[in-house]
């Protein structure tokens, strides 16, 4: 019986703090993503980095949609410098269906899936912002290696207008030219 209490109490406790954590609305995807040409090279800008990647250099995700349209996913980076060792990610986007193809649960290890939004997605798929409603990680990304100052701002002002905590916020060394 005393198991049980204290089952239900760390439960309540549990839910107590997911619901403070969840005070601010959730992320809103964009309307809909072409997958195939979503798909390529996505080098990461800036970053609330999860723990494999707090000290990526030359950052790149690569998407290869798959035949059932699961999306294959491999994030490659240089680890802690330029020259520090390479390493490498792979993972499956799970397409949620009924969402445009902006919300994906992303499996690094069976059975958990993450919460993966296209929250921004630039017209030409130049730029993106891929974001969670728990506002603990968030990626912007580009196609080339460097994007502009005045880009770069304006896509940490869309981060910021969504909740996220800006000093978590770590800009990604990529040096164009030793970019794998």
């Amino acid at each position: 019986m005393q198991l049980s209490r204290t089952l239900l109490m760390a439960c309540a406790m549990l839910l107590s703090a997911n619901a403070c954590a969840n005070e601010l609305p959730p992320i809103k995807p964009v309307a809909y993503v072409d997958l195939p040409r979503f798909m390529g090279n996505w080098y990461v800008i800036a970053t609330i980095p999860t723990r494999f990647e707090k000290a990526a250099y030359n950052a790149l995700e690569v998407y290869t949609l798959k035949p059932d349209g699961d999306v294959a996913t491999s994030f490659h980076f240089r680890d802690g410098s330029f020259d520090g060792e390479r390493k490498e990610i792979h993972s499956t986007g799970i397409v949620k269906q009924g969402t445009g193809n902006a919300v994906w649960g992303v499996q690094v290890f069976w059975p958990l899936k993450a919460q993966y939004i296209v929250a921004y997605l630039k017209d030409d798929y130049s730029q993106v912002i891929v974001a969670r409603d728990a506002r603990d990680y968030v990626w912007v990304m580009a196609r080339t290696p460097t994007i502009s100052q005045a880009d770069h701002d304006a896509l940490l002002a869309k981060v910021k207008a969504m909740g996220y905590p800006m000093d978590r916020i770590r800009k990604v060394p990529q040096q164009p030219s030793r970019t794998e």
